[in-house]
């Protein structure tokens, strides 16, 4: 053999071994023992049921843990809540919004509306022992500062808001949505980088698996690099925002895998409808859950 395409073929070959033995190393990694559980939580408006007594008894009988109720009017309700969870297994999950405002508009005023009415709903939901309150900096239609304005004050914000929940034993959390939702904050990666420099252990980001399908390049990207400032998920059918599994291609393993990885234990979420009698609808996406769960 000439000299130079042996040099070739070995050069070939090392560089195969390397990355298989990073591909192995990846692999062994990714299947490290996991701190992480399942815990199954529903929106309030999602849960079968007239009263809130009824809802809970729906979600207990299938497994769930966790309620996710509207931040709005939440002060008034903390009794009601506290009632109605004695000597159950649910507890109470994220606060999904309520607030008035938004914290990246022009008009100062409004920034400040939304400030004071989002410390309500996190002061309610610390009495609660709630993860956090579920926020959205601004929608499209929500006329807003520029990108790199809205960004430096949204810091500064997320800053006091974290400061004020960790006071309260809770977080603010930062939710992106898809582009034709929000165009300021899409990607899991960016609103845990805001998280960051917010400097606030207060500060905290959810993830959406149906946001996801239209953003993000992979989910167990995202996810891992939201790691430790993951504090929350939603979930629903991956293109019509139904039920998990009433959408045919409904697959979720890649999310679950990473969630394992960073030894997710927080709650994942239904926010999503359905087309068909949720008495049957409900249970199964628990069964597609928990069966994608434990094969991730």
């Amino acid at each position: 053999m000439e000299r130079r395409s042996f040099i070739g073929l070995s050069a070939l070959g090392t560089g195969a071994l390397f990355a298989g033995s990073c591909r192995t190393s990846e692999s062994k990694e990714l299947q490290k023992e996991t701190k992480a559980v399942l815990k199954l939580s529903s929106q309030e408006g999602v849960a079968l049921g007239e009263t809130l007594n009824e809802k809970l008894d729906f979600l207990e009988a299938n497994g769930f843990t966790g309620l996710e109720p509207g931040g709005r009017g939440l002060a008034d309700r903390i009794n009601e809540f506290q009632d109605a969870l004695r000597n159950r297994s649910i507890q109470i999950s994220a606060i999904v919004a309520g607030f008035d405002g938004y914290l990246i508009a022009q008009d100062s005023s409004i920034r400040q509306q939304a400030m004071d009415s989002m410390k309500q709903i996190l002061e309610a939901a610390g009495a609660l022992g709630s993860t956090g309150l579920i926020m959205v900096p601004a929608f499209n239609h929500q006329t807003s500062l520029p990108h790199h304005e809205s960004r430096a004050i949204l810091i500064e914000q997320l800053h006091e808001l974290g400061e004020f929940a960790l006071k309260h034993n809770t977080r603010i959390l930062l939710e992106p949505l898809n582009r034709r939702e929000a165009y300021f904050l899409r990607l899991l990666a960016d609103a845990a980088a805001m998280a960051k420099d917010s400097g606030s252990d207060g500060v905290g980001v959810m993830g959406d698996f149906w946001h996801m399908t239209w953003e993000e390049t992979s989910d167990m990207g995202a996810i891992i690099s939201a790691g430790k400032y993951l504090q929350h998920m939603h979930i629903a059918s991956r293109e019509r925002r139904k039920m998990p599994g009433e959408d045919a291609n409904d697959n979720y393993l890649d999310g679950f895998k990473a969630l394992k990885y960073i030894d997710y234990q927080n709650y994942i979420s239904l926010e999503c409808g359905s087309d068909g009698e949720r008495t049957e609808t409900i249970p199964a996406a628990v069964k597609l859950i928990k069966e994608q769960w434990e094969l991730a």
